[in-house]
């Protein structure tokens, strides 16, 4: 599976870099941005796959997050894919923030004409951590996997329906009831058509009842994001956690909004979450 280089550019000892690779799940090239950190250059390193939001791409979390300083100390590899296929031509897969290009939500589309380009989950599980092993330094058996809002849902469901793809799973300010908010409402319709039982396999409330991860999931919730009452609503993952015996650590911060600025505030402890997990 061949991956073109678009730069690279030394960071912390390491190396930041953007790629490109064809995707036959997505139909056409996606692209993706790994930060291998010094101990890269003499053995195999663990990864972290940090999926970010709405009208994010690979280069949000990669630029705003701040995550390559505590990186090369942990000797952690960094996968930031981005959100959906872009270019498409399909009608409607632009305009609207919410939905299509740059608003994959991580599934695999099973309605035309979506069904065609955004398959996410395939591309995130597979085609993806494939190219990594194959070009990179990581550590076979040894990923985890992070993200922020419609990427935190990604992280939350991909580990749940996967679980022997990660070992550590962590997420900041995630949808974690798609099924019963706007966002996911919106997408799911369109992306899984009208069938309940579809979009109950895209739901971590839904799913963590039936197959909880095995170890602790760690949360970050801003008290001041705007989208926390009607999108975000982490109570019901709380809950759902607390059903299922599920490990939770849920914390819930005064005077932090969505964005990057808390993202970056809270980052180094998802990093030592995940490498603690990763170790050998």
């Amino acid at each position: 599976m061949a991956i073109e280089l678009l730069s690279e550019h030394g960071c912390f000892g390491g190396v930041q870099g953007f790629y490109r690779m064809a995707s036959p799940a997505c139909g056409g090239d996606m692209r993706f941005a790994v930060f291998q950190p010094p101990q890269a250059r003499s053995g195999k390193v663990p990864v972290l796959y940090f999926l970010a939001g709405l009208t994010c791409s690979e280069e949000t979390a990669t630029m705003k997050a701040g995550a390559q300083r505590v990186a090369a100390e942990l000797g952690l590899m960094l996968v930031m894919p981005d959100t959906s296929p872009r270019g498409t031509g399909i009608e409607g897969a632009t305009g609207d923030w919410e939905f299509g290009e740059a608003a994959g939500f991580y599934l695999d589309a099973t309605q035309a004409p979506w069904s065609s380009r955004f398959r996410m989950e395939t591309h995130v599980v597979h085609e993806l951590p494939a190219a990594v092993l194959q070009h990179f330094p990581a550590a076979p058996g040894r990923a985890g996997i992070s993200g922020h809002s419609m990427g935190g849902h990604g992280a939350l469901v991909l580990a749940l329906r996967h679980p022997e793809r990660y070992r550590s799973l962590s997420a900041f300010a995630p949808i974690v009831a798609p099924s019963r908010v706007p966002w996911g409402e919106k997408a799911f319709s369109r992306y899984l058509g009208e069938h309940p039982r579809a979009w109950a396999e895209h739901d971590a409330c839904e799913l963590v009842k039936r197959r909880p991860f095995g170890g602790t999931i760690l949360v970050d919730q801003g008290l001041d994001d705007k989208f926390l009452a009607t999108q975000l609503q982490p109570e019901r993952f709380e809950a759902a956690c607390a059903e299922a015996g599920q490990g939770l650590r849920l914390r819930r911060h005064a005077g932090y909004d969505h964005g990057y600025y808390f993202i970056a505030s809270f980052i180094e402890d998802h990093l030592r979450h995940h490498a603690a997990l990763l170790a050998d």
